[in-house]
């Protein structure tokens, strides 16, 4: 089937319908659990102690991301004890290695200066940019992107995607009957939305082709389209929810905006560091692959600021399908009315 999947950076904007941080003022705000949700607020205390050490609150806020990272399906209670019971072990384990002359070993030491390398460069986030970041920037930004906000209604559908109106016909009498839709798309649906149960996640009309929009928005919620045909096809559809665009309280997206804004301000300082340091790469095979190493890392790099600050709908059946379900619906980049905006 020819493609009718958009540029990534109309299908960005057609689905968040702003600039760069449209993520965060269409999205309700992803809750965030930090080790200072869960600790107690006040001084440095004494949580526990090992032999003699004294394990404090701000180890096991250092401890936290790493340990949960790794574990992200403990229930929020019971994430500062087992962060703290993860600490206690690793402490047992340190003060028996170091009983036992591990300490004196080149492995340590090799281990030692890359953990106080990556050390340096958090403090260094945590002490320095950080807090360069000042809330009149942050506020700037919002103001900036909230702005571009347009009441622009959304909706969420199904699809059943068949080649022939009489296949359509048939589909839609058992549907009748009592059939579920999201069953028979993911039997019968012939693009890559069937694995979702026909689930098209939220868009806007301008996103989809004409006659598929004119179809979906035409629908009440709950009400499922006659057949419906376009270039790919002949589609059923059923039209699960309707909202409008709006932006976020300040409050609620204020922490992801300086997240973005450290990692712009660390990604500066990197390129002016580069530009006056001496790097040099001696491994003759990972020459090679230098430039496409790199552009990896880069494209890496924006996809987690993208995830950082958009979110997505995320609908219980888009799965991580980076299109949101929509498979080979997306209208052509020059469907969308060339609205310039800038991808991110």
């Amino acid at each position: 089937m020819e493609s009718m999947k958009a540029s990534s950076k109309i299908l960005f904007a057609a689905v968040l319908n702003v600039g760069l941080l449209g993520g965060l003022f269409l999205q309700p705000a992803m809750a965030q659990d930090t080790a200072a949700d869960a600790l107690p607020s006040g001084d440095d205390k004494t949580v526990a102690v090992v032999n003699g050490y004294e394990i404090k609150t701000s180890e096991v806020r250092m401890a936290f991301d790493d340990v949960i990272g790794q574990l992200p399906n403990i229930p929020p209670k019971l994430r500062y004890p087992f962060v703290v019971e993860t600490l206690v072990e690793r402490h047992l384990l340190a003060q028996l290695a170091n009983k036992q002359g591990v300490a004196d070993g080149e492995d340590y030491k090799r281990r030692l200066a890359a953990y106080q390398a990556k050390a340096l460069r958090d403090s260094y986030l945590s002490t320095v940019v950080s807090p360069s970041i000042k809330e009149e920037e942050i506020k700037a930004v919002y103001d900036d992107e909230a702005k571009k906000v347009t009441q622009t209604e959304r909706i969420r559908a199904r699809h059943i995607l068949v080649a022939s109106e009489k296949e359509a016909n048939d589909i839609l009498a058992k549907l009748k009957d009592g059939a579920k839709f999201e069953d028979m798309a993911k039997q019968y649906s012939l693009d890559g939305s069937k694995d979702f149960g026909g689930d098209l996640g939220y868009f806007t009309a301008p996103e989809m082709v004409p006659e598929f929009s004119k179809a979906a928005f035409s629908l009440k919620v709950g009400d499922i389209s006659k057949p419906v045909k376009t270039d790919f096809g002949w589609h059923i559809i059923k039209l699960e929810d309707r909202k409008q665009g709006a932006a976020q309280p300040y409050d609620q997206v204020k922490d992801a905006i300086r997240n973005v804004l450290v990692r712009k301000k660390v990604q500066e300082t990197l390129a002016s560091l580069k530009d006056s340091a001496k790097v040099e790469i001696v491994d003759e095979d990972l020459k090679k692959i230098a430039d496409e190493a790199a552009k990896q890392r880069k494209a890496i790099f924006d996809q987690q600021q993208k995830a950082n600050i958009a979110g997505g709908e995320n609908p219980d059946a888009t799965g991580g399908d980076a299109s949101g379900g929509k498979g080979d619906l997306l209208a052509p980049a020059d469907s969308t009315g060339g609205d310039g905006t800038q991808q991110q």
